[in-house]
């Protein structure tokens, strides 16, 4: 089978990250007997200030593209049926606030060191959007450590070292000079940049024209969109 990686630059905070990601399951589902997948998670703030207040996410949806609530609201209620159409949780939407993600994130890389990076990401995902939790609270994420299958005193250990805080510098800073502006960005094959929560079919597609351009010989390309 082909190996293809694939490089996902995303936030917690971000609806769309989670529904991408998904799509991104069922394409890689579909590819299974095609491609050999790997995997890794890089980091996004969409709230990069720590120091700042943590606020209703509807108010500031409505403060930020100057819509009204009732707009604010439809749209995020459209937004949780298309999670729940995909096997996720969103049932707290609508009343999370807006939080600080880089302790999050440095839990993410210190989960790769175990294999459990995905499933990390994915019970931050459910955390924040499913309950509403605080994603900025020590507690809430070790709470998501132990429930993706790591070890909730190493995780305390790394949260209280501040253990893996230039990696996930490093990340976005390196993403941020590629070009990457807005989440969810999935990098394949550390050369094409697909951009936003596309659906499955596209993604297949994607991969599969990819794919067969790997395989071909020539140079290397630059980081490019494929849309």
């Amino acid at each position: 089978m082909t190996p293809v990686r694939i490089d996902i630059v995303s936030d917690i905070a971000c609806p769309w990250c989670a529904i991408g990601y998904a799509r991104l399951e069922q394409a890689m589902q579909a590819l299974e007997d095609e491609f050999r997948f790997e995997i890794e998670w890089h980091a996004f703030e969409l709230n990069p200030d720590p120091a700042a207040p943590s606020q209703p996410i509807v108010d500031v949806l409505v403060e930020k593209y100057g819509r009204s609530r009732e707009e604010i609201d439809r749209i995020q209620a459209e937004m949780a049926g298309i999670a729940t159409g995909l096997g996720l949780d969103f049932s707290g939407m609508e009343t999370r606030h807006t939080h600080n993600t880089f302790d999050a994130h440095r839990l993410v890389k210190w989960a790769k060191t175990h294999d459990r990076q995905t499933a990390m990401k994915q019970a931050l995902f459910t955390a924040y959007f499913g309950r509403a939790a605080n994603i900025a609270s020590h507690d809430t994420l070790l709470d998501c450590a132990q429930a993706a299958g790591l070890d909730r005193d190493a995780a305390r250990q790394v949260l209280e070292a501040g253990d893996w805080a230039d990696s996930v510098r490093l990340d976005e800073s390196r993403f941020q000079r590629a070009g990457v502006s807005a989440v969810p960005a999935f990098i394949i094959n550390e050369k094409y940049l697909i951009s936003g929560a596309q659906d499955c079919d596209t993604l297949v597609d994607a991969v599969r024209r990819i794919g067969a351009e790997t395989n071909e010989p020539g140079g290397e390309a630059q980081l490019t969109d494929t849309h």
